[in-house]
């Protein structure tokens, strides 16, 4: 979404040879084979592991960090890979959208057209609030030094743990379909006819 918004706004001109189907289609497979390669490393260090008689995982889903702490064996190998490649793949795409916005701030403030401003905020305002909310999450969960990864139990992580995998997924179709004018009009028109 980050790099639509930083073409639409930074090169408009040139969207439609930038953002094309086979380049879409790139960037999906790109995810999709980078979250299965990550989620292999995890499967594949947990499988080596050996746990203890406890089976009650003090989360509400089965995350990484909850499982190791039932652990009997050694888990500094995946604590050590968890911190190091889960700061890769939660840093790297928060940079670039980082710098996405910088440049569209950039062309924005540039740009001395009435309202410019104003849709610019409307526009990318609430895409960069979910990301917040989602990266930053995802930073408190997952981006911690080895001695507070162990302690279980932390209920901060679980709260964390449920804006970033439910709230802010929850938010996206909400906050995208508002700006859209048709749905607003209706909207509108549903509020109206049910609060006479």
């Amino acid at each position: 979404m980050a790099w639509d918004r930083y073409v639409a706004v930074c090169r408009p001109l040139h969207y439609a040879t930038v953002v094309t189907l086979p380049r879409c289609i790139m960037l999906i497979g790109g995810v999709w084979v980078g979250t299965t390669l990550h989620s292999l490393l995890h499967t594949v260090l947990i499988a080596r592991l050996t746990f203890c008689s406890s089976r009650d995982i003090p989360h509400f889903y089965c995350d990484v960090y909850p499982l190791l702490q039932l652990a009997c064996s050694d888990t500094s190998l995946n604590y050590i890979i968890a911190l190091v490649e889960g700061s890769a793949d939660i840093i790297l795409p928060a940079a670039c959208i980082v710098i996405s916005y910088v440049f569209i701030g950039a062309a924005v403030n540039g740009v001395r057209a009435t309202g410019g401003l104003h849709k610019a905020l409307a526009t990318c305002g609430s895409h960069l609030a979910v990301v917040m909310l989602f990266y930053g999450t995802l930073i408190i969960v997952y981006i911690q030094p080895l001695g507070q990864t162990e302690v279980q139990g932390r209920s901060g992580d679980l709260v964390a743990s449920i804006m970033f995998s439910v709230v802010a997924p929850t938010l996206n179709p909400y906050i995208y379909s508002l700006q859209n004018r048709k749905i607003k009009a209706s909207l509108a028109r549903i509020f109206k006819v049910n609060w006479l």
